[in-house]
């Protein structure tokens, strides 16, 4: 079955349709610093660009709402977060074999990969199953994962990783060090006296005391005469070593596209989510907003997303407002005395309106929020002495270009 992505329900998924440049308005709607929160943590996951990314249809809109429910259940989306750990792990270990200098220890980390990979999707796959979705998104991705998982490939893949590995674990040598020669052999069926020794000195002991071992830091990498050492290990075995060779070179590149672009899109959901958890646990209120085109527009208890995840870390109490319009209503006018919240609403109008063509649960019990093309803003700024222009000038220039832009359509 084909699947395109989890975030455009066109199916173009990955690259094809973000935005690299953020709108202008994120600034002043403090929608830059919303971001940086959600995104914190996740850098290699380069999630930016969805967020610079609205979307102008309906039906795509609703796409992401239904995957955003399907993950309010606590055990998908633990789930999903296991899954991508894990694969965080897979990239680990792939990237680590690059920087390692024996052929035989990279090809090693290589299949420790390709296990752990195939492990991965396989238990993502089975939690899937036994998941309850109502999304046209995940139930897409299920079905391609449960076909992808019974591909000759993948199955080749798990099945010659996990035999190779066994082999592998099942290797005994030994390493005879006389003065500076270090000789290995095979293993001849020689008593392991370690048992031996601490049973005997077991009666010598008397109590807690101080522990002389010295333990050194792990390494991935190996230093010469261990690197030597796997090269005569390789010698003794080398059946089960050519397998492990041949079995990195047929699968070079085993991560299947689909999965990692959907490994990546899902973060958007899952550091969305996470990010307003702490809000409602706060007591604040998130909905999924009914899309309009017509502009009779509402919200109820609805609150300056910004503003409100500065407020509690403080455990500052913060204000929800409601508006509407309503018929051929088509402008708010606000007044009242400074740090009265005028500013806070307009940000809010335009925090609700364009977090809503994201896809993402917005501030407020409820809302009917209004499907834009563009949308525009107007904030104060400081005077630049470097255009030459006065501050009424400036603020004309501004909104003059501005309104070059808008349409019907759109938002100021």
């Amino acid at each position: 079955m084909r699947f395109g992505s989890i975030l455009f329900a066109n199916g173009a998924g990955d690259a094809t349709t973000e935005s690299p440049a953020p709108p202008a308005c994120l600034a002043d709607l403090n929608l830059d610093q919303v971001i940086e929160a959600i995104t914190a943590g996740r850098q290699e996951y380069h999630l930016h660009p969805f967020f610079y990314t609205p979307l102008h249809d309906a039906d795509a809109i609703y796409y992401r709402h239904e995957v955003m429910r399907d993950l309010e259940d606590e055990t998908l989306l633990e789930s999903i977060k296991a899954f991508a750990q894990q694969m965080v792990v897979v990239r680990r270990y792939l990237a680590l074999a690059e920087k390692l200098d024996f052929k035989h220890h990279i090809a090693g980390w290589r299949l420790e990969a390709a296990n752990l990979y195939c492990e991965t999707v396989a238990g993502l796959a089975r939690r899937l199953e036994a998941a309850n979705l109502r999304s046209r998104g995940l139930i897409a991705f299920r079905a391609y994962l449960s076909d992808y998982i019974h591909t000759p490939t993948f199955v080749a893949l798990a099945g010659e990783a996990q035999k190779i590995k066994a082999d592998l674990a099942a290797i005994q040598y030994c390493v005879i060090i006389r003065g500076s020669t270090v000789r290995v052999r095979k293993y001849e069926g020689e008593e392991d006296y370690s048992a031996e020794v601490e049973k005997t000195f077991e009666k010598f002991k008397q109590g807690a005391v101080k522990d002389y071992r010295i333990f050194r830091p792990e390494r991935a990498g190996l230093n010469h005469v261990e690197g030597r050492i796997l090269d005569c290990v390789a010698r003794l075995y080398p059946q089960v070593f050519a397998r492990l060779h041949a079995f990195c070179e047929r699968h070079s590149q085993f991560l299947d596209e689909t999965i990692r672009v959907f490994d990546r899109e899902i973060q958007f959901y899952v550091a969305y989510l996470e990010f307003i958890a702490r809000l409602r646990k706060a007591g604040l209120r998130f909905c999924y907003p009914h899309i309009v085109t017509t502009k009779d527009i509402a919200a109820r208890d609805t609150f300056d997303i910004a503003l409100a995840n500065k407020l509690c870390e403080e455990k500052a109490p913060i204000i929800c407002n409601d508006f509407y319009l309503q018929g051929r209503e088509r402008i708010f006018i606000v007044s009242g005395p400074n740090q009265g919240g005028k500013t806070t609403f307009a940000r809010t109008f335009g925090q609700l309106h364009y977090l809503a063509s994201l896809g993402c649960p917005v501030p407020g019990q409820e809302a009917r929020l209004y499907l834009y093309d563009r949308l525009f803003t107007h904030f104060e700024r400081q005077e630049d002495i470097k255009n030459l222009r006065g501050k009424l000038q400036d603020d004309l220039v501004r909104i003059h270009a501005a309104l070059e832009r808008c349409t019907p359509d759109s938002i100021l």
